[in-house]
């Protein structure tokens, strides 16, 4: 069948993203959750990538309202960042996707090193929300700890004037929508892999982007981080990972029974 997404799900496929990508049906994933190998910054077995053709690839493949979340990063070369991540943002946006969302991972219990004598140390990445069209889920996860009370403030108009919230006066909620920073800690741990996702990362992503049943993809498969966490809340997942020592890693994690989310 002409659009037939069935071969491909519930797979970890080693292979170049792009080459597997171009044999995919167009318009058959729901969102993609993915870290690629940034500025050179990890080794990853020397394999290279090909940033334009993928995000074409990534375009056709996704549906109407989907979702990509590309988490990212620069090198520091010469005293200076490199700018690639938002380049990469802006070419997305070049192909007509939206920037929907510019999000930050904070991480805690990162130790950070570098030319500190010169600038402050670096403790996130970015997590950029590109959708196709207006996303078709959100998902919000309200874990935002408030102050109790009842609400009360206002909002600034286009014109200077303040209007009161609509909900002035209101009882507070003891938990909030979460904010676009995470702070999520790194993976600690060896799984064979020199970075793998934190499993919160991507399992909050597919919460908050995804509906159990919707395809998640991850053309970066790495350690399998992103496909496990796929597998435990009922979304159908399709990895893709060059090394086949991390298919390998993808497949025995996949397989796994998990018991602690966290980790």
């Amino acid at each position: 069948m002409k659009n037939d997404i069935e071969p491909f799900l519930d797979r970890v496929i080693c292979g170049d993203n792009c080459e597997v990508l171009a044999t995919m049906p167009a318009e058959t994933v729901d969102l993609v959750v993915t870290s690629p190998p940034y500025d050179d910054l990890r080794t990853y077995g020397g394999h290279s990538w090909n940033f334009p053709r993928l995000s074409s690839e990534l375009f056709r493949v996704l549906k109407l309202g989907g979702v990509i979340v590309w988490v990212v990063n620069d090198a520091t070369i010469n005293g200076s960042e490199t700018g690639s991540s938002f380049a990469q943002a802006l070419h997305f946006k070049s192909l007509g996707m939206n920037i929907h969302d510019t999000m930050i991972w904070s991480k805690p219990n990162f130790s950070a090193v570098g030319a500190l004598q010169c600038r402050y140390a670096p403790t996130f990445e970015y997590m950029f929300v590109i959708s196709k069209g207006a996303p078709k889920t959100f998902n919000p996860i309200k874990d935002r700890k408030t102050k109790g009370g009842t609400v009360h403030g206002n909002i600034r108009q286009a014109d200077g004037t303040m209007k009161p919230v609509s909900n002035n006066g209101k009882a507070m909620a003891e938990y909030g929508q979460r904010y676009n920073v995470w702070e999520i800690p790194t993976h600690v741990g060896d799984v064979g892999h020199p970075a793998p996702f934190p499993h919160a990362l991507a399992s909050d992503h597919i919460q908050s982007w995804s509906n159990p049943g919707d395809v998640v993809l991850d053309p970066f498969a790495g350690s399998g981080t992103t496909l496990k966490a796929a597998k435990e809340m009922n979304r159908r997942f399709i990895g893709i990972e060059i090394n086949p020592d991390y298919v390998e890693i993808c497949h025995l994690r996949i397989a796994q029974e998990v018991f602690n989310f966290n980790q």
